[in-house]
């Protein structure tokens, strides 16, 4: 659906309401009003969002910019009404802010504020009138909220009021909780509350369902989960950039009522220091230059239209879907006004990512194999069999009884069919160990077949190597 800027506007200050209760450290309630007017111009939406967050800073509003097609459609008279106050301020402050004015300084007048008479909280409300569907804006605003409950940040309740003046039974009330399904503990990092806000996701099918659906998800095993995570060292022209990526694999039985034909397509959420937006260009080329195949995935295309990102696979199984999140943001808050161009690494997502997918093939061993293990895999039955026939043909005693040792066996009743399993289980087991490890690393491998102690043991240099590449220094950018 193509967005208006009004609603790009009303949805940027929503978020900017959101990220004054993130940053604060009390329980927080953000509030977003539709109410159409019953009385002499039925058309017009009157817009009310507040928070009970740190309270607004006029920067905020000072460096916005429109094009001139958004008053010439007379969706919008261009005026705010502001009401925000500080935790330490003894009054609340009223703005009346008109955007159709170019001079920042003269589109903002100070209206009379409000004694607070010794009263301890901060807070933010808004106001504009809008001329728009009612219904239009409100599903935008709740796709909104839908995606914004991925971040999963515990300390902010959301409610959503759309009310059609004067007809009854006509209001529309929704609460959004980050923990009101699969709670996380306040000391939760963002990169832990990422991957329980995807999973609540995924399982309540886009957000849309009050709960998970238990048709398609009657336990927790039908989901596969990794993160990756990768960040930038701070400096003078950076407050660290930090790059989180979260990919979950879900099987659906075919059978169920919410089976997805679509299957092969994966929705990117994108999220830009806490708020969702569309993806950028530079995630785009990072996405599409990983090497995919050595996951076992083959990526057809990437598509995007109007804010919405999708990469299609060749070759995923009908039952098998695939979500992923990005999330980019600074260590310390900082505004950015809407249309503000942000730095930003591909590397950075590309490492993000690639640690995601490792951590996936890392917690469940046999999955996302590359095209040439799943090959090397295709051999070993064979190969097991002819090991067995040696050993069991042999006449030397001895060496059969360090093979049965090798193999976890005991020397009696031994049969055929045993020996070519444990084998072959040996044989899967080394080259899904070793399946994207560097050649070198292979190569030190392979005179341990059957030593899986050893091939556990960390590579000390090639960890350095990596903890390396997660650091990037801002003459990156």
């Amino acid at each position: 659906m193509e967005v208006s800027s009004v609603q790009r506007l009303c949805l940027h200050l929503i978020s900017a309401a959101f990220q004054r209760c993130r940053v604060s450290e009390d329980l927080c309630r953000l509030s977003v009003v539709l109410k159409r007017s019953s009385d002499s111009d039925p058309s017009t939406v009157r817009i009310s969002i507040s928070d009970t967050g740190i309270g607004t800073s006029l920067e905020e509003f000072q460096g916005l910019k429109f094009s001139r097609e958004v008053f010439d459609a007379e969706k919008w008279d261009g005026v705010l009404n502001v009401q925000t106050t500080n935790i330490g301020d003894d009054e609340i402050y009223h703005y009346h802010l008109n955007l159709r004015e170019s001079n920042s300084v003269r589109r903002l007048t100070r209206l009379p504020s409000n004694p607070k008479n010794g009263a301890k909280f901060s807070g933010t409300e808004i106001y504009l009138s809008i001329s728009e569907s009612i219904d239009v804006f409100l599903a935008e605003v709740i796709r909104f909220f839908q995606k914004i409950l991925v971040l999963k940040i515990p300390n902010v309740a959301i409610e959503l009021v759309a009310e059609e003046g004067g007809v009854p039974g006509s209001q529309y009330r929704k609460v959004f909780l980050a923990n009101e399904c699969n709670p996380v503990p306040f000391s939760a990092s963002n990169v832990e509350r990422l991957k329980s806000g995807l999973e609540d996701y995924v399982m309540k099918h886009g957000n849309s369902l009050h709960r998970k659906c238990d048709s398609c998800f009657p336990n927790w095993e039908h989901l596969k989960v990794g993160s990756g995570r990768a960040c930038c060292a701070e400096s003078h022209r950076s407050a660290g950039l930090q790059m989180e990526v979260v990919i979950i694999v879900s099987e659906i039985s075919e059978t169920s009522p919410c089976f997805r034909s679509s299957s092969a397509e994966t929705e990117v959420l994108y999220f830009k220091d806490f708020s969702p937006c569309p993806i950028t260009q530079s995630s785009l080329t990072a996405l599409t230059n990983i090497d995919w195949k050595s996951y076992g995935l083959v990526l057809k295309s990437i598509a995007v239209q109007g804010g919405y990102t999708a990469l299609e696979w060749e070759n995923l199984p009908p039952n098998i879907h695939i979500d992923m999140v990005l999330h980019c943001y600074h260590k310390q808050y900082q505004f950015t006004p809407p249309g503000q161009k942000t730095r930003s690494n591909r590397n950075l997502i590309k490492k993000a990512a690639k640690l995601a997918l490792e951590d996936l093939k890392e917690k469940h061993a046999g999955a996302f194999l590359s095209a040439h293990a799943l090959k090397i895999c295709s051999y070993a039955p064979d190969l097991a069999r002819t090991i067995a026939g040696l050993i069991l043909s042999s006449n030397d005693s001895e060496f059969q009884e360090e093979c049965f040792s090798i193999l976890g066996l005991q020397s009696q009743n031994i049969i055929n069919e045993i020996v070519e399993d444990s084998i072959q289980q040996k044989i899967i087991s080394v080259i899904q160990m070793n399946d994207g490890k560097p050649l070198r690393s292979k190569e030190a491998a392979s005179s341990f077949l059957f030593e899986d102690e050893r091939l556990q043991e960390p590579n000390i240099q090639e960890e350095e190597y990596d903890a390396g590449e997660l650091v990037f220094s801002s003459l990156d950018f």
